[in-house]
């Protein structure tokens, strides 16, 4: 079978449906869709913590900045429109500690910069919303809110088959060809003919990429993100969202608490390398997965960069008690009898040969093309605009 369209996306999580819909709903395009697995959203998108960005950490003027607060407000308005459970509870950003006032003051002010509604409030004023939260101070982040993702692409996928896209899972891109007249893609089931590919592949967008001709110079590098949960008797401990004051030692957020959308509380993640890029277990291994890790030259050197933190993060995820501990510098009352394992999570996180970790949204272009190589957190609050945006590099390669 032969399938000929305007674009063919690669990727059936938030940011390639979120993509296709502006395509197909508010652009008119015809779009095919392939995913590889059977359903959507079935890695990052299904895996995450369920929450609305406000924005707060991201660096003014960068595009996780922009979409993060943008896609904070589009995303609640797409749950309104389309009768998806979501709240809008705020979080608290909790400086445990004299020594962490500093960073806390400096993360208010980032707020600022990125237009976040947040206030700086007492311990006092902080336990009226969270009264186990033990602080010195906090930032009060209003915005913040929860959502059942899952959701959020099943209503996507629905329009876009209301609208005449075909969205075909169970078809990994199995090769990526071009000529004169259209870039084709191989797949199980046929071939889709297109005018323009994009590339929304996550945890596998670098070797899309590479499939289509394209050099990354960003490899994916798979960090797992390891969840428990407290026990329905130990829910009452957590009224919202509790987090952490970031170490600016590491580039991840640390442990925090969050109440889901379906009243569990949600403790987590911490950071450890994956072993597979669909690695959820210690157990999940794949020999070509981590040979490609371990063959890049970034990964050594972030390794040495953050050996001690490294090996924090393992014992921690080694340890019931340790996580628990982790989790009791902010809520006291948590302890290891008050966890139970959930589902794990893997970031796709783009690394650069020097051993940095590609702080922002990546986007790289050519002819016909269009690759998303790096979409981690906060992608999916910002999943909207960047389907705007990458619609509008779409856009202009149609004219």
């Amino acid at each position: 079978m032969v399938a000929n369209t305007d674009v063919v996306v690669v990727g059936g999580g938030i940011v390639g449906l979120a993509t296709a819909h502006e395509l197909v709903v508010r652009r008119g395009h015809k779009v095919v869709l392939l995913e590889k697995e059977a359903t959507w959203a079935a890695h990052q998108t299904g895996h995450n913590s369920g929450v609305i960005h406000a924005g707060l950490y991201y660096k003014p003027g960068s595009l996780k900045a922009r979409m993060c607060v943008a896609g904070n407000q589009s995303m609640v308005d797409f749950a309104r429109k389309n009768g998806i459970p979501h709240e809008v509870n705020g979080k608290l950003v909790v400086a445990v500690t004299g020594e962490e006032i500093g960073p806390l003051n400096v993360l208010a002010e980032r707020a600022a910069a990125n237009g976040v509604p947040a206030r700086t409030v007492t311990a006092a004023q902080a336990r009226e919303y969270e009264p186990e939260v033990q602080c010195v101070a906090a930032l009060r982040v209003e915005s913040t809110g929860i959502i059942d993702y899952k959701a959020v692409c099943q209503v996507l996928a629905d329009q876009l088959v209301d609208h005449g896209a075909e969205l075909w899972s169970a078809s990994p891109a199995l090769a990526i060809r071009e000529n004169s007249s259209a870039i084709e893609v191989a797949t199980p089931h046929g071939v889709v003919r297109a005018k323009v590919l994009v590339n929304c592949a996550g945890l596998h967008a670098d070797r899309v990429a590479r499939l289509a001709g394209r050099r990354p110079q960003a490899r994916i590098v798979p960090f797992r993100g390891e969840y428990y949960e407290l026990r329905p008797e130990a829910r009452s401990l957590v009224n919202g969202l509790i987090y952490p004051v970031p170490d600016p030692a590491f580039p991840f957020l640390g442990v925090h608490l969050t109440r889901m959308i379906d009243g569990s509380v949600h403790a987590g993640p911490n950071a450890v390398l994956a072993l597979r890029r669909e690695g959820y277990r210690w157990r999940d291994f794949s020999a070509t997965d981590l040979a490609d890790t371990l063959s890049f030259p970034g990964t050594w050197r972030l390794a040495r960069k953050y050996a001690a933190t490294g090996v924090r993060e393992v014992a921690r995820s080694l340890s019931r008690r340790r996580f628990a501990d982790s989790l009791a510098r902010l809520v006291p009352s948590v302890t290891a009898d008050d966890l139970v394992p959930a589902a794990a999570g893997v970031r796709a996180q783009a690394m650069l040969p020097d051993g940095s970790l590609v702080d922002d949204f990546l986007f790289e272009l050519a002819a016909r093309q269009v690759h998303v190589l790096n979409a981690p957190s906060p992608a999916a609050t910002s999943s909207l605009e960047i389907g705007r945006h990458v619609a509008d590099k779409v856009s202009d390669q149609l004219l």
